[in-house]
């Protein structure tokens, strides 16, 4: 089972998109919302070296760039199962 990890708020749509992505593919995922969890807010910033929008996604640890747009832009390439492994 691959580690999927998700920095988002309880406000972004593009979070929604993503999970609902992750969802739709039975894929179980971590989610730190950083409005409720100062630190996470932190951990985050310095995993995605510096990226303060969200989503902000790891699969097995490896930053997906562009949040929900590369996640979907990964799966319309069938690149995404291949980060899965």
């Amino acid at each position: 089972m691959p580690k999927i990890e998700i920095y988002s708020s309880s406000w972004c749509p593009y979070c929604v998109r993503a999970k609902a992505l992750l969802q739709k593919k039975g894929l179980e995922f971590t989610e730190y919302n950083i409005e409720t969890d100062p630190a996470r807010r932190e951990e985050m910033l310095e995993r995605s070296e510096g990226a303060r929008t969200v989503p902000q996604i790891f699969i097995n640890d490896r930053h997906v760039l562009g949040g929900c747009d590369g996640l979907y832009a990964l799966e319309k390439r069938n690149e995404l199962d291949n980060w899965l492994k």
